[in-house]
């Protein structure tokens, strides 16, 4: 699930990687068996790939991570979340483009 600007993202690490983190962090909540996840998963790593140093991105799969998903309410995916200083600041629910993601950061 991670490519060299994507980070998998989990219960046991999201409070470090994600809350904690210095960056502002996109977070693609996300599942195997979703085929609108599927067809964002290109996008996510352009997202990740153009942001680098600037933004941390990461896919979190909520079956293997239902704790997390279940804290945040994510009902649907996929759910795209940015969280900064710890804080969830954004989301957006169902597919979407590479400048709505970008947006959605604020970077």
């Amino acid at each position: 699930m991670a490519t060299k600007n994507v980070a998998a993202f989990n219960d046991l690490n999201f409070e470090t990687d994600v809350l904690k983190s210095d960056l502002p962090v996109l977070v693609d909540f996300t599942a195997t068996w979703c085929g609108p996840c599927k067809a964002l998963a290109p996008i996510i790593d352009q997202v990740a790939d153009d942001l680098a140093g600037k933004v941390r991105v990461g896919k979190l799969d909520i079956d293997e991570s239902p704790v997390t998903a279940g804290r945040y309410g994510v009902r649907g995916v996929p759910t795209v979340m940015v969280f900064k200083n710890g804080q969830r600041v954004d989301q957006h629910v169902g597919l979407t483009t590479k400048a709505k993601l970008i947006a959605l950061v604020g970077v």
